[in-house]
């Protein structure tokens, strides 16, 4: 089984400092996903390189509206030379900065591509519980499979009965289920109003009801022989960890 922690890279020390921590005290975690930020100065396969220095297995988020498809795909290098053999690939947001060159690929265009040029890169395709019915993304799933993802990434749950039903429609697929802590009411509905997410009857914005439901997906990952990724955004890290895995 695979836990993997979600970092933000805000700056190289911050970074750095993150991983130290967790390879120190938490070592259940054995892989590190990194998002790519536009706001941000460095990309995620930057701060996926940086990652590499303390695990194996490391996963920049890669945007596929960044990426002129009518050329060869150059971030292949940067991967290979720095030995990142898995990769997520999220079709991504539309910069706020007008002036950032964004082209219109999907992410099924870019799976296509990336594997035809690079077939020994394992790619993770997202799965978004939220966005529509769960037919439809069902069906976006199988053109993901189709284009060659070779396992997926979830958006956050936050109710193990939605989980086993995905669970049941994804049978045999390699799955990181995403966990994220929302510890506020203006955190949930952001996650409501931005996301679309659905919280269960018994959701508390609290950081102990957020521990007590990540050991629950944990055990459930565990008992589906699946993966994980915590994403702990504004939740302190080693606190929320500390709970996880006391």
């Amino acid at each position: 089984m695979r836990i993997s922690i979600e970092l933000v890279p805000r700056g190289i020390e911050h970074l750095q400092s993150e991983l130290q921590l967790i390879k120190a005290k938490f070592p259940s975690i054995n892989t590190v996903n990194i998002p790519d930020l536009m706001r941000l100065d460095i990309r995620s396969w930057e701060g996926t390189a940086i990652s590499k220095t303390f695990y194996d297995n490391c996963i920049p988020h890669i945007r596929a509206i960044n990426f002129d498809l009518n050329k060869n795909i150059t971030i292949t290098e940067y991967l290979n030379l720095h030995r990142i053999s898995e990769i997520l690939v999220i079709t991504g947001d539309h910069p706020q900065d007008i002036n950032r060159k964004v082209y219109p690929v999907t992410s099924t265009d870019f799976i296509k591509k990336i594997k035809s040029e690079c077939p020994n890169i394992k790619v993770y395709a997202a799965i978004d519980p939220y966005r529509n019915s769960i037919r439809k993304e069902y069906e976006y799933v199988q053109q993901k499979l189709d284009a060659g993802t070779d396992g997926f990434f979830t958006q956050p749950f936050f109710d193990i009965r939605l989980m086993e039903v995905y669970m049941e429609l994804l049978e045999g697929s390699d799955i990181f289920w995403g966990v994220s802590p929302v510890t506020s009411l203006r955190s949930r509905n952001y996650w409501e109003v931005k996301n679309n997410a659905v919280f269960p009857k018994s959701f508390e914005p609290t950081l102990q009801w957020n521990i007590d439901f990540a050991r629950r997906a944990l055990d459930f990952s565990h008992g589906t022989n699946s993966h994980i990724y915590f994403m702990p955004i504004k939740t302190d890290l080693e606190t929320y960890l500390a709970g996880i895995f006391s």
